[in-house]
């Protein structure tokens, strides 16, 4: 009995997982990969969606959306985004994906700050790509309602295999509470069809109160979400408080708890909650405590890393460096710190169709790297 006190008490006190412990294994010296810059000078890039073609999409916070080609960052930005973008704190522009049937329409979707009546929300627009142009620019989506801050808008974009589209967002900051409220969508996933409009068997269809495009609920700030290929489950993280940091298997008409439970406290050292988990409130696979600040997220699919795949890669924004998780089903058996060396935020990363990693680094100067296998 005493031993596995002493392993309960390690498992917290390293800032593992209360769910399931795991090995965190230190950057090796001698890894396998190395690291080419792809592109500099990008102002705060957050998201990025690789083309058919091979072209790559990147968004700045600043507002502006780039094109790489050829391995080469285009000086001239894409024109034709949103004209109410808001571009304060963590505001700007955010994530870029593309529409599943890219090839025959050019559809892109973009999230974003946007202004508006009562402050600013995460919204959601379409275009379609001609060139280094945006065309017929639709916003399909709009947070309510919109409100006074600047952080905490989550942002992320993932289409399933049906098509549909989920965007998580952030409960502002400031309004934490409504995280555990479904007549907004503040603290929630929604899913939407490509017009915006809602699928019929979204969990709160029939609840007249709630807002019907919530998928679920009681989410702090989310900024990565990902399929997984081979089963089609869609995993997510989110943000935690100090301390708290989740990763999470999105279920339909869930509720993750925040902030009734959670695993951190305030910034400050107040409590937020007394309890970590509570009936009919979902519990992480894994939180980190202290908090690493995980942003972007993708399953590695490539043949280029076969040791890595089916990993799950999350940057970390506080501990600067890109973490990989290795699976065992649905419980996380060992994480790995990447990257560690150039300290350096991590905002997000993809797996390209080359099956080369791709990551974004997250500062005034930022940068695109590839890890490639190491040259003999």
């Amino acid at each position: 009995m005493q031993k596995k006190l002493i392993i309960i008490f390690l498992v917290f006190a390293l800032g593992l997982s209360a769910s399931y412990a795991f090995t965190l294994s230190k950057e090796k010296k001698n890894n396998s990969f190395e690291v080419e810059v792809i592109a500099e000078g990008l102002e705060y890039p957050w998201g990025m969606v690789f083309l058919p073609n091979g072209d790559l999409l990147v968004t700045e916070r600043e507002g502006r959306l780039r094109r790489v080609s050829d391995g080469k960052l285009q000086d001239a930005a894409i024109t034709g985004l949103p004209n109410n973008m808001y571009i304060e704190g963590q505001g700007g522009l955010l994530d870029v994906t593309i529409d599943p049937e890219f090839s025959d329409n050019n559809l892109i979707y973009l999230s974003y700050a946007g202004s508006g009546e009562g402050g600013a929300g995460t919204e959601v627009a379409k275009a379609r790509l001609n060139g280094d142009a945006l065309e017929d620019l639709e916003v399909i989506f709009k947070v309510q309602p919109k409100t006074q801050g600047q952080n905490h808008y989550g942002s992320r974009l993932l289409f399933d295999n049906d098509g549909l589209l989920y965007v998580t967002l952030g409960d502002r900051y400031s309004f934490m509470d409504e995280a555990q409220n479904t007549t907004n969508h503040l603290g929630s996933i929604v899913r939407i069809k490509t017009d915006g409009s809602f699928p019929l068997d979204n969990p709160f269809f029939n609840d007249l109160k709630a807002k019907p495009e919530i998928y679920a609920y009681g989410v702090r700030n989310a900024q990565g979400i990902a399929l997984r290929p081979s089963d089609g489950v869609i995993w997510y993280h989110e943000h935690g408080p100090r301390g708290g940091d989740e990763l999470n298997i999105l279920k339909a008409g869930a509720n993750y708890g925040w902030p009734a439970i959670t695993y951190g406290i305030d910034y400050s050292g107040a409590v937020i909650s007394e309890k970590t988990d509570a009936p009919g409130m979902e519990q992480p696979v894994v939180f980190w405590d202290p908090s690493i600040a995980p942003s972007g997220m993708d399953f590695y699919t490539g043949d280029k890393f076969p040791e890595w795949k089916g990993d799950i890669f999350l940057g970390a924004l506080a501990h600067r460096h890109l973490r990989r998780l290795k699976l065992e089903g649905d419980v996380v058996i060992e994480q790995e710190v990447l990257l560690k060396d150039r300290n350096e935020r991590i905002r997000a990363v993809k797996t390209g169709p080359d099956g080369f990693l791709y990551v974004l680094t997250d500062s005034y100067d930022g940068t695109i790297l590839r890890l490639q296998p190491r040259s003999e």
